[in-house]
Formats: structure tokens, C-alpha cells, sequence
């Protein structure tokens, strides 16, 4: 359909939001905002779908990983974190669904929108979080403004990888310091550390009900870990050989896989 252009070194992390943005991360230490371009009759444009937005700057170093609030939301659709379909005016879509997809894509809406209103006004709903080589992440508010809302302090080493839980209320981090550390999701402030790996932390995923928190790391171990006792590791879930660089939550919150450096993919159930 079309290329974007305008980073200035290799782009490191993609994401589509549910404001009707993309926001891409780059090595160029410089986050950019891609809104829908709209032709004269309203549309969207079908040559040139997508313009820059915006330029998002304050990473000292490379940007490794981009977070949104709404990634869960985006990435479930019309499913909650039980796997039950939610109603799109007040009828039950599921046989619909099945024949139509115009269906699913209303009932998608109607929960991003009713999530979004009892959210409330006090920050938007749409929050973006990035972190970077910097040690440091950032708090924005990318469909607004340009500047910073918060400049996170703390780790010690490169921050990897980030994820907000589903519900918004908290954002989680890793990084090669071997800790994980848990942010407010609306402000950025600092709530806990977690201490445990003793290797690099990899990556982090968060459970559908957002209570638990898994983390894997270089020392070949997972740690799932609840937030409200975030002193130690609620179980650590040995099997992996080698390092275990990536980890993921099924939504149903059922299972939780995770794949590493040596070339196992397991599953666990949480």
C-alpha cells in the first residue's frame, strides 16, 4: 500500500493503537506517531493511508520496546479475559459472529469504548511507555502532545522490554540489571522492585486478570510474581537449558509459553 519513511536507524518496535495510530520505536532514540490520512470526502486515503503525526524525542540511546495501555484491549477484541464474547446492543453475537465479521468488529468497539469511558478523564486512555539503552523510560501521551509526561528512573542496566497489565492500572519493566519493577500505569510513578533472576530479564507478561506478572531471564528460569506481594517470586518455573528470551500470557489466562535459547518452546499452565 504505501512505506513510511523518516526514522533514521533500524526501527526496533512496532505497535498499532486503538486511537487509530501506529507508533514505531527506532535505534535513532526517537518514537513516531502515524495518524490516519483522511481525503476530501472524510475517508481515509487508500494511496496514502497513514502521515506522520508527530516526532516523540528524549531518549539519550537507542529505543529497544514501545508499551500502550490499550495493547490488551487491541489485541483481544471482542473476547474479555474469561473468553466470553461481550454483547454488541444487547444481543448475544456469538452465532453472529460466525457469519458476519461486521459483528465482532461492533462488539470490539463497543468494549474499547465502554473501557475507555469507565476509565475516566483524568489522563487519556491511550498511554504509551518506552524504554531504551538510556537505563530510563518514558511516560507519553502520544495522541496530545509531543513532550514527556513522566521521565522514569531506577534501573541500573538497559531496560528490554515492557508491558502494561490489562487493566492499565500498573506497567511492568525488564532489564539487564536482573530486576523487574512495577510502575503506577496512569502516572509513572514507581511502586516495587522484584528481585530473584540472577541473570538479564528478557522480556515480561502480565495475566488476562492483571494480578500476576511472569518474567523471563538469562538465568534459564521464569518467576511469576503477584503484585500485591511483590517481595518474591510467587513460583519459579524451571524446565528451560538455556537462556528463555521470550514469554507470552494466553488471554483466557489458561497457559503460559515461553521459547529461549535452547530451541524449546514450553508450556506452562499458570
Amino acid at each position: 500500500i504505501m512505506t513510511l519513511t523518516g526514522h533514521g536507524d533500524s526501527v526496533e518496535s512496532v505497535r498499532w493503537g486503538g486511537e487509530g495510530c501506529i507508533y514505531t520505536a527506532s535505534r535513532d532514540k526517537t518514537i513516531m506517531v502515524w495518524v490516519e490520512r483522511t481525503g476530501d470526502d472524510g475517508n481515509p486515503s487508500r494511496s496514502h493511508p497513514f502521515k506522520l503525526a508527530r516526532t516523540l524525542k528524549g531518549h539519550a540511546h537507542r529505543v529497544n520496546f514501545v508499551a500502550l495501555s490499550t495493547d490488551y484491549l487491541c489485541r483481544t477484541g471482542a473476547f474479555d479475559h474469561t473468553g466470553s464474547l461481550v454483547k454488541a446492543n444487547g444481543l448475544e453475537i456469538e452465532k453472529q459472529l460466525q457469519r458476519d465479521v461486521n459483528a465482532g468488529k461492533a462488539a470490539a468497539l463497543k468494549r474499547y469504548n465502554e473501557a475507555k469511558k469507565n476509565f475516566g478523564t483524568s489522563v487519556p486512555f491511550e498511554r504509551l511507555v518506552s524504554c531504551s539503552d538510556d537505563f530510563t523510560l518514558f511516560l507519553w501521551h502520544p495522541t496530545d502532545d509531543k513532550k514527556p509526561v513522566q521521565r522514569m528512573l531506577g534501573h541500573q542496566q538497559p531496560v528490554t522490554h515492557l508491558s502494561f497489565s490489562p487493566d492499565g492500572r500498573y506497567l511492568a519493566s525488564a532489564s539487564f540489571d536482573k530486576k523487574v519493577k512495577i510502575w503506577c500505569g496512569r502516572t509513572g510513578n514507581f511502586m516495587a522492585t522484584l528481585t530473584g533472576h540472577v541473570g538479564h530479564v528478557y522480556q515480561v507478561c502480565w495475566a488476562p486478570d492483571s494480578r500476576l506478572l511472569a518474567s523471563a531471564s538469562k538465568d534459564s528460569t521464569l518467576k511469576v510474581w503477584e503484585v500485591r506481594n511483590p517481595k518474591k517470586p510467587r513460583t519459579t518455573l524451571s524446565g528451560h537449558y538455556d537462556e528463555i528470551y521470550a514469554l507470552d500470557w494466553s488471554p483466557n489466562g489458561a497457559l503460559i509459553a515461553s521459547g529461549g535459547k535452547d530451541r524449546i518452546l514450553k508450556i506452562w499452565t499458570s
